[in-house]
Parts: C-alpha cells; sequence; structure tokens
C-alpha cells in the first residue's frame, strides 16, 4: 500500500502581459477505495479572479478558474499525495457469465455501458477488427481476462514507444500501420480493439509510478493514459498497453473519459497580440517513500496538455 507524492507543474509564458480565458485543471486524482487522497493543493499564479470546483460528466474532479488580470507568466501547479491499494491481475474475478468471450453485459448495465463499447473511429475495411480477431481461439470461445491480457502484452511488446511532442491521437489505423505510438496511441487502439468486441471500454489519464524492482516503465515523464475495461464482477478493471500491465500496480487515476478529448490535464485560452506566445513548460515528479522523485519532463508547445 504505497503512498505515492505527485508535483504537476505547468507553465505558460508570454513575450508581454496577455489576458487569460477561463482554464480547465484536471490534475486532481479520484477518490476510490483503491486510492486515498491524503492532500491535495493546487495554486495558480496569477491567483485567478474566481475558482470553483465541478464533477464532470464522468465523475472527474475539474477545477474552473477565471482570470481578472493580465501577466506574461501562467503557473498551474497541483500536488497530491495517495494512499494506493492497486488491484493486482491474480485478484481479478470475474461473473460465470462473462468469463468465456462471447457474453452479453446484464441488461440492467447496458444502458450506461453503451457509450462505452460505440466505436469513435471508422474502420471501414475492418483492419482492426482482424488484427483483434488474432487472438481469439479457433477452437471455441476464448477466457475473457486471457484474451484482454493478451491485447495488453501485444501492444507493449510488438508495438514501438515513440514519444511525440504534437498535440492529438493518432487513430487506430495510424498506430497499426505505424507500428508505434505514445500512451496516449496505444490506448485508443486497445480501447478500439476491445469495443469491436463488444466490452465497454474508457480512456484512463493519470501518473505512473515505478514498483519494486522491476523493468523501468516507460511513458510517464509527463501524465500518462491507459484503459479500463468493464468486467462483471470486478467492475472497472486497468489495462495498461505501454507497460504490458493488467491491474492498476503503479497506476494512479486522474480522469476517466469516452475518448482522449475529455481528459486533457488543461485547457484554456488567452488573448494577446499573436506573436506573444513563447513557451508551455510541463515538470511531473513522482516519489514513493524510499524512491527519488522522477525527472522532469518537457511538453509540447500548445494550449492544451496530453498525456504523454
Amino acid at each position: 500500500m504505497p503512498t505515492v507524492e505527485i508535483e504537476h507543474i505547468t507553465r505558460y509564458s508570454y513575450r508581454q502581459p496577455v489576458a487569460f480565458g477561463e482554464h480547465r485543471i484536471l490534475m486532481r486524482p479520484r477518490e476510490s477505495y483503491d486510492q486515498r487522497l491524503l492532500d491535495a493543493q493546487l495554486d495558480i499564479d496569477p491567483a485567478p479572479e474566481a475558482l470553483r470546483w465541478i464533477h464532470d460528466v464522468f465523475g472527474n474532479a475539474v477545477a474552473i478558474a477565471g482570470f481578472g488580470s493580465r501577466a506574461s507568466c501562467l503557473e498551474v501547479r497541483a500536488s497530491a499525495k495517495v494512499r494506493h491499494t492497486p488491484t493486482q491481475a491474480t485478484a481479478i474475478a470475474v461473473e460465470d457469465y462473462a468469463v468465456q468471450w462471447p457474453f452479453q453485459y446484464a441488461a440492467e448495465d447496458l444502458p450506461d455501458l453503451s457509450r462505452a463499447i460505440e466505436r469513435q473511429h471508422p474502420d471501414r475495411d475492418r483492419e482492426v477488427d482482424r488484427w483483434v480477431g488474432r487472438f481469439l481461439r479457433s477452437d471455441g470461445r476464448t477466457p475473457t481476462l486471457d484474451l484482454l491480457t493478451q491485447i495488453t502484452c501485444a501492444i507493449h511488446e510488438r508495438f514501438a514507444y515513440r514519444p511525440r511532442e504534437e498535440e492529438g491521437t493518432q487513430t487506430p489505423l495510424d498506430t497499426l500501420e505505424r507500428g508505434s505510438g505514445t500512451c496516449r496511441d496505444f490506448a485508443v487502439l486497445m480501447m478500439d480493439a476491445v469495443r469491436a468486441l463488444g466490452l465497454a471500454a474508457q480512456f484512463v489519464s493519470g501518473y505512473l509510478y515505478q514498483t519494486g524492482a522491476g523493468p523501468e516503465r516507460v511513458g510517464g515523464h509527463s501524465t500518462h493514459a491507459w484503459v479500463r475495461v468493464f468486467l462483471p464482477g470486478s467492475g472497472w478493471i486497468e489495462f495498461d498497453p505501454t507497460n504490458g500491465i493488467v491491474g492498476s500496480a503503479g497506476l494512479i487515476r486522474v480522469a476517466v473519459a469516452r475518448d482522449p478529448a475529455h481528459a486533457k490535464p488543461l485547457t484554456g485560452k488567452w488573448v494577446g497580440p499573436p506573436d506573444s506566445w513563447l513557451d508551455m513548460d510541463v515538470d511531473v515528479r513522482i516519489a514513493c517513500p524510499g524512491d527519488e522523485a522522477t525527472e522532469p519532463s518537457q511538453s509540447d508547445e500548445t494550449r492544451e496538455e496530453t498525456p504523454c
């Protein structure tokens, strides 16, 4: 049950003072039975004229900041201390009716899961369907958890992780063609693949920390992205295709959403001369007791911060 300390700093720089529009800040870890939030602080410079908190449609905690003054720098610093009780792969239980794929979700769950089953990307030639079909047994029904584990590990082992500074996410077809991508690209591919099988999946943005002396994990230099799938008997279970993780060991949830567009850590607007924009820097430091903090990383020069 590690206690994880997180510091997430985003800094915008301008050549001259500019005015700021409303900013939405999605950096507070979600609270649940497996994530106990011991402390959370949000510091903004310049101080906002108004700051309010809401829960969005997915239940994420979002801070909305409004500003009344101009400045040549905007810094958002979010810190948190989380006691994490991760779900291990061996603890995942599946109801008897869903142990083997294919299966149908229970009638009482289906209305709430239906949007998470809908595919978000066109696949006219059913390339994603063919790719995920490779993991299905030809001699009968396929064990559901084994199927999801194989998909997770296949992306981890067969696709090259390539950090990308450009904003946005590759389509599943792009990732299949290139054989490489970022953590958010791999999450989108896996979501589309399991949705092609009729399973409910969501995009998750959060933080990644190293556990024990295992292989060094990748993709957590800024925020990280992965997938969760609804399994009857255990509910929403995490799968990280970037690192081949089944369960939530080393994964701290911040935002869950139907697609990456709804899970950006920071979005907002500024008003000023077009040449005012200089830079955006992102530093994320994560530490557990006895571990050294991870090194900070640089993010891309955009107005929307995106996972890895």
